[in-house]
């Protein structure tokens, strides 16, 4: 699909693949900036990329501007999931990926990236939202859940909708005499395990499963990405799931319980949980990964929080990948780049402190 303009956006669905004329690199060129029409783009070539599916609707934001100011370029952006995405990017399949979670300790550790020269690699979040529990429940539109109920209904312990752990925080609601059908990702997801990890910091004694990418229960419903999870949820009176929250258009809302308050999720609620986080310490000038607590939310802070990254190489064989793979990353790292992914996919944009480590890190893509 190419992307023409960003009045385009808005008819805009779910999509196999984004494919943007935008900006590319030859040795020497140069990108025009996003919506400069005054200076001529030299830029040139095909990015192929894979990765998170979460960041479809900002993806397709960044195609667009992208290519209004660097017309010779193409870059395909195909939502394969975060775990495909790592693969592709370690295989060498992919020139950079889209990915709900950071590689690790022991995957940066152990290295062999197939598109880099080097084991240094590129991870900078250019996309934070909000994770949404999401509902379909007739007549309900918002709902006050605390960690230990949420973990409860994923856990398989709360089955019915008018359970009393329910009934109590939402003395307002009519709530039916109805089963609870969670719904779950059936892949290997980021944002699966940035929820799995929300419920095993906030409520403990009720999910006391390992944390990672796959759903660690089995029954329930199952679902391929973030698309496959909304449609599941749509469909299905008494269904809840968790899903990006740009993604969930009209479905049910659930507060998510903090501190004595319910705080609904934005995005500078997200924002201001991952922003407050440290940086995961002994990793590379380039790999900007955040060591997030859903457990430290306070003040407004919505604690379910996905930070889903870029990742790139730090060096490259072929010198107009790695100039395009830049200019890329920096256009999307830009205020106009976070503005136009905030509008089309309720993303955090990045602080300007946040960008500038970000721009500094991109700095070192180079040809190895």
């Amino acid at each position: 699909m190419k992307i023409t303009r960003l009045s385009s956006l808005a008819a805009v669905s779910a999509i196999a693949a984004l494919s943007l004329a935008g900006c590319a690199a030859n040795e020497g060129g140069s990108a025009a900036p996003a919506g400069d029409s005054t200076e001529e783009s030299t830029l040139s070539g095909t990015l192929d990329a894979t990765g998170a599916s979460s960041q479809t609707a900002a993806q397709e934001a960044w195609v667009a501007g992208f290519q209004t100011a660097n017309p010779d370029v193409t870059v395909n952006y195909e939502p394969t999931g975060s775990g495909t995405g790592r693969e592709n990017f370690l295989s060498g399949a992919s020139d950079f990926i889209g990915s709900d979670r950071a590689f690790d300790d022991e995957e940066v550790a152990a290295g062999g990236f197939g598109a880099c020269t080097s084991d240094a690699i590129v991870e900078v979040p250019l996309y934070i939202s909000p994770v949404a529990v999401a509902f379909n429940l007739e007549g309900v539109d918002t709902l006050n859940l605390d960690a230990a109920t949420i973990a409860g209904i994923f856990a398989g312990e709360i089955t019915n909708w008018n359970d009393p752990a329910i009934a109590e925080a939402n003395p307002d609601a009519e709530l039916p005499d109805l089963a609870i059908s969670p719904v779950h990702r059936s892949d290997d997801s980021g944002t699966t395990e940035t929820f799995a990890t929300y419920l095993a910091a906030t409520a403990s004694d009720v999910w006391t499963y390992e944390v990672s990418g796959e759903w660690p229960i089995d029954g329930g419903e199952a679902a391929q990405g973030t698309s496959g999870v909304v449609q599941a949820i749509t469909s299905g009176n008494g269904a809840i799931g968790y899903a990006d929250a740009s993604q969930i258009g009209d479905l049910g809302q659930v507060h998510v319980g903090v501190d004595g308050e319910y705080i609904a999720y934005s995005a500078e609620a997200a924002s201001a949980l991952v922003e407050n986080s440290p940086l995961v310490e002994g990793r590379g000038e380039g790999d900007l990964v955040f060591d997030v607590d859903p457990a430290a939310a306070t003040d407004g802070a919505y604690p379910i929080a996905l930070v889903s990254y870029l990742i790139g190489c730090e060096e490259y064989e072929d010198a107009a990948t790695a100039e395009l793979v830049k200019a890329y990353f920096e256009y999307m790292a830009s205020e106009d780049g976070q503005s136009a992914a905030a509008e089309n996919a309720g993303s955090a944009p990045i602080s300007d402190g946040l960008r500038e480590q970000v721009l500094a890190a991109v700095d070192r893509i180079q040809v190895g």
